[in-house]
């Protein structure tokens, strides 16, 4: 009997700069860039269009530098180099593992990396060519996790994935408080009116204007990016009337 297809044939995956230092406290640590592309190689192998926005956090935070007196937009333009360097990283180790990969910079880096076009972002998409998105929006002010949400709605993509250190969302800090409750389903109004640690604000209402569904889930666990692609109900989903899947 034949494997049942991927639920969704076209994602965004959002990762933070932090998942990708490991246990180093910093930088890029190459264990866990390796199984990453592995993990993203196996769902290009299934048939999975695959779009990427990347944090900066494991070199630079923006916020952090501006909470300590820099000029906020000066600070946010060296946050999208961090992405950038995260971005570039990642696309040599999928490239060494034989996967096609485009890097599509929102700030003009021309001997690095291809300009952001939309219809240029798509058709890669649809050759089976893994796409990231880096330097965030190219403005100051806006996170990396407006960025994704923007880029996946320009992306026509079917679902955002938020992979993180945790294995969904919580009513409190887990690894701070033992007996936080995780949600297994969550409408976007849900997480607004609460102020759960999902996604900032902007990046939530955009998908909510959209009904773009969001999944959090922990990619520290091998095998559990492919999971979420295949529906399995891992991590919590964020949707419009929050129900479970």
């Amino acid at each position: 009997m034949a494997s049942a297809p991927p639920r969704y044939k076209r994602i965004l995956l959002k990762l933070s700069g932090e998942a990708l230092q490991g246990t180093q406290g910093y930088g890029i640590e190459a264990r866990v860039l390796d199984t990453l592309a592995d993990e993203i190689r196996e769902l290009v192998d299934l048939g999975v269009e695959v779009a990427m926005v990347i944090g900066g956090g494991n070199i630079f935070r923006g916020l952090q530098a501006a909470a300590r007196g820099m000029d906020r937009a000066s600070a946010d333009y060296m946050g999208m180099l961090a992405t950038m360097l995260n971005s570039l990283a990642l696309q040599d180790a999928l490239e060494r593992k034989g996967v096609y990969t485009r890097v599509l910079s929102a700030i003009a880096m021309q001997e690095l990396a291809e300009p952001y076009i939309r219809r240029r972002a798509i058709r890669h998409l649809e050759k089976a060519r893994v796409v990231i998105f880096g330097a965030g929006t190219g403005n100051p002010y806006f996170t990396t996790d407006t960025a994704a949400a923007l880029r996946a709605m320009e992306m026509h993509a079917e679902v955002l994935l938020k992979a993180t250190r945790v294995d969904g969302v919580y009513d409190k800090d887990p690894e701070k408080h033992p007996d936080a409750q995780r949600f297994e389903c969550l409408s976007y109004f849900d997480v607004l009116a609460r102020g759960l640690d999902v996604m900032d604000g902007t990046a939530i209402s955009l998908c909510k204007e959209n009904r773009l569904p969001i999944i959090v889930f922990n990619m520290l666990v091998k095998g559990n990016i492919r999971r979420v692609v295949f529906g399995e109900p891992l991590g919590t989903l964020v949707s419009p009337d929050g129900e479970a899947r």
